[in-house]
């Protein structure tokens, strides 16, 4: 099965390479604040999507889903912030940041199409 196709496999991914990503960075004053705030985000897409996936109504689904979103849109900010932060990791931030852009894109598509 193609896993750009899986969801869950997709944002448990993501999580993954979140924390790698973050577990690379520099700790200081500075970026301290924005590796917790991607780690939280980055991982929550995809307990989110599970949450969804396994959502007792359409309306909790919807719920779920709708934070998808935002977790996502959340992920591309810190990931912005943190290839100001420390710009040697700015080639890596933006595949990440690719990555929740898109995504993002799926949640938005998925949330509109929910009754």
């Amino acid at each position: 099965m193609n896993n750009k196709f899986d969801l869950e496999e997709r944002t448990a991914k993501f999580g993954e390479n979140i924390i790698i990503f973050c577990s690379s960075l520099i700790k200081n004053e500075i970026t301290k604040p924005i590796i917790n705030q991607l780690v939280k985000c980055g991982t929550s897409v995809g307990a989110n999507y599970c949450e969804a996936d396994d959502a007792e109504s359409s309306k909790d689904f919807k719920h779920k889903i709708g934070i998808c979103k935002k977790e996502s849109r959340e992920a591309k900010h810190f990931l912005r912030m943190a290839s100001v932060a420390v710009p040697e990791c700015r080639e890596k931030a933006i595949r990440l940041w690719m990555e929740a852009k898109e995504l993002n894109l799926i949640f938005n598509s998925i949330f509109k199409k929910v009754k």
